[in-house]
């Protein structure tokens, strides 16, 4: 029976999948371990390291223009809203996301998911001109060619989080998208905590806002998405469906044990704010977040155009679950 090498991160809803509780016909799954899982993304998109794969959306759509051979299932494991995500400088007087224009922002690679959603959270909700912000990284983007002019790394190996602290950026993204990591994606990349100073966020209310913007727009934010070598999907066809309904099988099985999501509380709390599924699969249900994100990427240079959603994904069945 051949293998299939699979590269997921810490995820329950994928564990049944991964230890073999939910097959995909004809293939033996041989899990691959990589921390932090941002570091495979990397791998498959520039040496094609494993079967099968998580990968950033973002990083995806423009892996897929660029021509490397890979291609989506609609299976996506990991959610989030951005709006928590801006912190501002100490001293940096920003009290309304308008404060943003011309100042520098910091974020760990300009194509990075939390970045492409922040930004447009920024541009379309508030008028942000992010043209005119300078966007500081101190990492490389998975895939090569689209850093716009606007763009500038840090040169000096310090980390986001102390350029914050020291009011050298107005803003930045928190987390392993800026100030809670420092450098190139490796086990124990955790920037340490500055005591320069308090930042703050520049959406305290950030859980209302949050909820208002999906009920308005239906966006809800896409963070992975996993993809196959094409060669074994020209290999079998009916891949992309087996590999699918494994995927669904897992989250159902994670479902029936947790139904309130209460082991993992992010999901816990994104399952409230969207009144329902904190992971939902398939196109049709994801239509507004799939959308969004090819029109983000275009907007934000990052892709040359938006394609139709299911010119993302492979041939299947994929009925929402």
């Amino acid at each position: 029976m051949p293998k299939l090498t699979v590269a997921l991160g810490d995820y329950p809803h994928v564990n049944a999948l991964l230890e073999g509780r939910t097959p995909v016909p004809g293939y033996e799954i041989e899990p691959v371990e990589v921390r932090p899982i941002i570091a495979a993304y990397r791998r498959m998109i520039r040496d094609l390291e494993f079967d099968v794969c998580e990968l950033a959306p973002v990083s995806y759509a423009m892996a897929r223009e660029a021509g490397v051979p890979i291609t989506a299932i609609p299976v996506f494991i990991n959610r989030k809203f951005h709006h928590a995500d801006i912190q501002c400088g100490p001293g940096s007087s920003v009290s309304a996301p308008k404060d943003l224009d011309g100042r520098r922002v910091g974020v760990r690679a300009y194509s990075v998911s939390t970045g492409v959603w922040g930004r447009g959270v920024l541009s379309e909700d508030y008028g942000v001109d992010i043209g005119s912000i300078t966007w500081v990284v101190d990492d490389e983007d998975h895939v090569e060619g689209h850093v716009p002019s606007n763009v500038e790394h840090v040169t000096d190996d310090r980390s986001l989080g102390e350029l914050l602290a020291r009011d050298e950026l107005a803003a930045a993204f928190t987390g392993n998208a800026g100030t809670g990591r420092a450098g190139k994606p490796t086990a124990g990349w955790e920037a340490p905590s500055s005591s320069d100073g308090e930042t703050y966020p520049l959406f305290p209310d950030h859980d209302v806002i949050e909820r208002d913007w999906y009920l308005r727009t239906g966006i809800y934010p896409l963070h992975s998405v996993i993809v196959v070598r094409n060669e074994l999907i020209e290999a079998d066809p009916d891949l992309p469906t087996k590999l699918y309904d494994a995927f669904v099988a897992s989250k159902d099985q994670q479902v029936a044990a947790d139904p309130t999501w209460s082991s993992v509380p992010r999901l816990a709390k994104q399952s409230k704010k969207v009144g329902g599924d904190p992971i939902p699969y398939g196109i049709e249900s994801n239509r507004p977040s799939i959308d969004a994100m090819l029109r983000f990427g275009v907007e934000q240079g990052l892709l040359d155009h938006a394609p139709e959603a299911e010119a993302l994904f492979a041939d299947g069945d994929y009925a929402d679950r």
